[in-house]
Order: structure tokens, then sequence, then C-alpha cells
């Protein structure tokens, strides 16, 4: 069951409605009900209206309604539910230093680490005038800093599923008291397996609370959890699903595999790209890319799950500084990565699934700024376009390599394919000993013993005496002397006879 409204907290005559706002409404952050404290906070990061996900969201989480909302990556998701939340908060705010004063009440989960990190500075710079305690646990890290943060008191707790099960092994975070979750980039905390983990939370969580679904995308497996986790949900949709940002512009090369890289050193010189962000499929890969473009001349750092948190985090940080001008990453990077005024997302590789796609290109365009997306195509992904450029419902531009590139080799040596690499695998070694015929394993090896021994690979048969003269060359058997065996059991001595 929804808990009950706060009336105080949204003035009747300043209420939007929760859905279907007219496309030319365009209220201002006043109008939204919001107090001042949160106002100033969000004048002081220049914005001056809400995105249209925050038009329809904010209405409906500050009257205590579970919202399910669906929006362009890049579309102010994170204020959409961060802004009304602290906003519900704001009347329990203190400034104690007891920890019972600071009760765990909002629980955020996020699918990734560097998800998660920028969920909760944004918390802290939309609630920095509100005497709010908010932090970040994710794995990756040591734990110990954080059970000390938790045991001092958090209202709000932005974490991974993974790293929030070992607190609660822990017993470092009590979730008693949580009356609002928020599940953010849901449908990609379906693809990486986090269903289990998430039930197991939700197993100890109070059972009436509001609940928030936020995600890029929403498909049908989403809409199932969504219909068990929430009651009556406000569905807020402002674009169309898997829908592309509008400011995109899409670039395809077709290029052969091997030629890829020398495309890519070219269109960042070529082009003057100083801030680039290139996508692969496979961690190796990405290490591979990121250690010849530096081998080419080109700055770049390669970002993906096994890298430390401190070398994620510092990467990512130095490439939003533009330290780095290139990052080379996996998937990982696809999903809530905000970065600003990034001009160029290459796709290097295509992903396997055309939503990847969507999500890899969002990281562009954001904020009403323009963004270019250029896809390296070689031949055998041709399969994985055809896909995208299904789902996006147009065909992509294609571009041609120039004719200098394609013709001349790479002054390093190229990247070879994963198949050509497996393929060498299975070439046959060359053989430098002589060649063994069937019939000849067989027979036993030799052995090296002496040739009076006894040969246990052949049938027994009796030796024959040897002649008299081969026995007087033969050395005498050296034995040891034994006491006889009457003296050993207290009889008189016996006679020794004198050793041949």
């Amino acid at each position: 069951m929804p808990l009950p409204a706060v009336e105080t907290l949204i003035p009747a005559d300043t209420s939007p409605p929760l859905q279907d706002a007219p496309a030319t409404a365009k209220p201002s952050f006043p109008a939204l009900g919001l107090i001042p404290e949160l106002l100033r906070a969000v004048a002081e990061q220049g914005y001056s209206e809400p995105t249209p996900i925050q038009i329809k969201a904010i209405p409906p989480i500050l009257q205590r309604r579970d919202v399910m909302g669906a929006a362009q990556t890049g579309t102010g998701k994170t204020a959409g539910f961060a802004l009304p939340l602290l906003q519900l908060l704001a009347p329990q705010a203190n400034t104690s230093l007891s920890p019972a004063r600071h009760p765990l009440r909002v629980l955020i989960l996020t699918p990734t680490r560097e998800l998660a990190a920028q969920v909760e500075e944004s918390v802290r710079t939309y609630g920095k005038y509100l005497p709010l305690r908010s932090t970040v646990v994710f794995g990756g890290v040591d734990i110990g800093p954080q059970m000390k943060v938790l045991h001092a008191g958090v209202e709000i707790l932005v974490a991974t599923p993974g790293r929030l099960l070992d607190h609660l092994h822990q017993k470092s975070v009590n979730l008693s008291r949580v009356e609002f979750l928020v599940l953010d980039e849901a449908d990609r905390m379906l693809d990486m397996g986090f269903i289990p983990d998430i039930k197991r939370i939700l197993a100890v969580l109070p059972k009436q609370r509001q609940n928030l679904l936020f995600s890029a995308t929403f498909p049908d497996e989403v809409r199932r959890l969504a219909k068990e986790l929430l009651h009556a949900p406000v569905t807020v949709e402002v674009a169309p699903r898997n829908a592309p940002p509008d400011l995109v512009t899409h670039q395809v090369y077709p290029v052969p595999l091997l030629r890829k890289r020398a495309l890519l050193v070219h269109l960042i010189r070529s082009r003057d790209m100083r801030q680039v962000l290139v996508f692969v499929r496979m961690k190796r890969d990405a290490n591979r890319l990121a250690r010849q473009l530096v081998q080419d001349g080109v700055t770049a750092k390669e970002i993906h799950s096994d890298r430390t948190q401190v070398e994620r985090m510092q990467a990512l940080e130095d490439f939003k500084q533009g330290k780095v001008p290139v990052l080379v990453a996996t998937d990982i990077a696809a999903r809530g990565l905000d970065i600003e005024e990034l001009p160029y997302v290459i796709n290097y590789e295509l992903p396997h699934t055309a939503e990847d796609y969507v999500h890899r290109i969002g990281r562009t365009a954001r904020a009403g700024l323009p963004g270019e997306a250029i896809s390296l195509v070689s031949p055998d992904e041709m399969k994985y376009l055809e896909d995208i450029e299904r789902l996006l419902k147009r065909k992509l531009p294609q571009a041609a390599v120039p004719e200098s590139l394609a013709q001349s080799r790479h002054p390093s040596r190229p990247q070879e394919s994963r198949h050509e690499r497996g393929a060498g695998r299975h070439r046959p070694k060359p053989h430098h000993e002589p060649k063994v015929h069937a019939h000849a394993k067989a027979q036993p090896v030799p052995s090296r013993i002496s040739p009076h021994a006894f040969d246990y690979s052949k049938p027994y048969e009796p030796a024959a005496p040897a002649p008299a003269s081969k026995l007087s060359t033969v050395a005498p058997v050296q034995r040891r002397h034994h006491r006889p065996t009457a003296a050993l059991l207290g009889g008189g001595p016996a006679k020794r006879e004198p050793h041949k």
C-alpha cells in the first residue's frame, strides 16, 4: 500500500498533473513545489528549467506514489528522483552527532561502482544546504572505512547489490527503517544477474515503503519485476523505448578488421579529437588497444571491471579533466556515466546487443549538447549493424575509408583478430624427432640395466649355464657377515668356517 501523502510538501495550486503534461508546458523548478534549499542548489548548478523526465517524475514522487520512469539516457533521471527524495527527508534533517538521529531511510541500488559514485555525488550536490548525510558503498575497495561511516549514521545510502549484502552479513547496516527504495538502471541490473541479490535485499526491507524504478529502457523482464515490486505505479515515459538521443549524429566506416586501429589513429589525429570514448567488447581487447594506442603516440587509458576501483576512478577523472584524450572502455562504461560535453563516442567493435549501442552513444549529446557516434564495422560485424538499424528503424550513413589508409600498412604491428589468435593454437608443430612407426610403439623401450640383470619385459626362460672361463672373470660377490642364529638365541659358540 502507498504511504500517506504529505500535503504540506506540495501546494495544491502548484502541483502539475501526474502524467500527460502538455508538450508546450515548461514549468520552472519552483513550479514543481521544491523547497528553497533545493532551488538554491539547482540554480548553482546552472539549471534554469527541468527536463521532461523531471517534470513528470517529481510531482508523483512528492505525493508518495510509486513511479516507474523511462527516458533517454542523459536527460536528468538522477535529479528526477534525488530532488523529491531530499525534500521528503527535509523535515527530519538535523545536525545532531548521534547516529540514532540519522537512521537510514533512502536506499538507492545501482548496477556499477561508477554509477553509484556518480549518483551519490549528485545527492550531495543537490542536498548541500540540508543537514542530511549520505554515503556510497561498492566493492573493490576496503570495507572498513565504509563500515565506519555507516556506524556514524546516514539517511541516504547508494550501493551496489553485492557490497550491500556484504554489509548485511557484517551487520554494519540496518535497513529496518528504509522508507524509499530506488532501483536505478534496473534493466542493466537484470543483464548483470543482480536479481537474486536484489530479492535477498528486498526480503529484509520493510514491507511498507515507496518504490521507484528508473532506467533508460524497460524490457519485458523489468516490467514483470515492476508488477511484483510496485503498487499502483505512475508510469513516466518521455521517449520511445530504446530511442537514441536526438542530437547524436551517426557515421559508419566499413573497414577490414586489421585496419581498424590505423583508421582509429587517423580519425583521432586528423580531426584533432581531444576527448573520445572508445568502446570494445572484451577486457583483454581494452588493455591491448590502449597499450597499442600509446605505442602509436596517442595518450590513452582503459577502464573495465578487472581494474581496481582506484584505477577506474583515476582513469575516469583524468579523462574528464582532459589529461587523457582517449578512454578505452568495455560496456561497463555504457550505463550511467555522466561526462560533460563529451563530443565523440567511437564503437571500435559493435556490441552483440543492439540496445547496448543506444546506451553507448548515450554518453554523448547530453544536457542539450550535440555529439557524434562513429562505428568501425568489419565484414563479420555487418549482422550487428543490421540489428542496430532495425532497432533504430533507419539506415546509418556510411563514410568511405581514405584510399591511402586502406592500401598502406600501419607503421606498427596490426592487431590480430581473436579468430587468428585462436587459429594459431591449432597449427601443427614441426617434428624434429625421427618419425616412429606404429608397430615400433608396441615394442618395449630399452631400459638402462645391466646386461646380466633380469629383463621383465620378456617371457621367463631359464638361463643357460655360463662357461667356466666367464665365471672366473666375474668378481666375487661381497656378502655381509651374519652372526649364527644359535648365538643370537643364547646357544654355544658355533664353529666358523673360513670364508671362501
